[in-house]
């Protein structure tokens, strides 16, 4: 069995709020899953991909920052230190950008592609991807963390796909999406 290239879900997909379950074990057929999801990732231009992103509801993402490549499988994070809020986008939700505040250090562990247990410290931008995708594995997406009325507007422009221009939501100013029409950014 080949995978190739795959497609993206998009926002609206049901399988893109569906908590995956755990992977068993990782043989022939997840690795050769984990290696399309590196190629699509990178043919995307992202830096990270959950399988729920391909259609896949299982406990499985792939990291590329450009200094750190790794397949999680099973990941949990332990404990986390630090915060900043940092804009970020998602393959699964083109052209849209949303401030996410992040725990700067995390400690984690997972499953890798050659079923080795790996207990790691990660920063950064690696760190910031990591929960970007273990999120997509819970079935949470960056527009979950807008408040209710940014949400709402948001998703009334996508519906009428007029997301054009700069948007700064949020009375509260704790959240941030900025439209970028037309644009090909990297996106976590």
């Amino acid at each position: 069995m080949v995978f190739g290239p795959l497609k993206i879900r998009l926002y609206g997909d049901p399988c893109l709020e569906t908590k995956s379950k755990s992977v068993k074990e990782v043989g022939p057929v997840e690795r050769m899953l984990i290696a399309a999801m590196f190629e699509t990732m990178t043919a995307c231009r992202g830096v990270g991909l959950a399988a729920p992103q391909v259609g896949i509801n299982e406990q499985i993402f792939v990291v590329d920052t450009g200094k750190e490549i790794f397949a999680a499988i099973n990941p949990k994070i332990i404990r986390s230190a630090g915060s900043e809020v940092m804009e970020e986008g998602c393959l699964s939700i083109p052209r849209v950008l949303v401030d996410v505040k992040r725990a700067k250090t995390i400690w984690v562990e997972f499953t890798d592609q050659e079923n080795r247990q790996v207990r790691a410290q990660l920063n950064g931008l690696t760190a910031k991807v990591f929960q970007h995708e273990f999120d997509h594995l819970q079935g949470t997406l960056i527009l979950d963390y807008l408040s209710p009325r940014d949400r709402t507007k948001i998703l009334s422009q996508m519906k009428k796909g007029s997301l054009t221009g700069k948007f700064f939501g949020g009375d509260d100013n704790k959240s941030k999406i900025l439209f970028r029409a037309g644009e090909t950014a990297d996106m976590v």
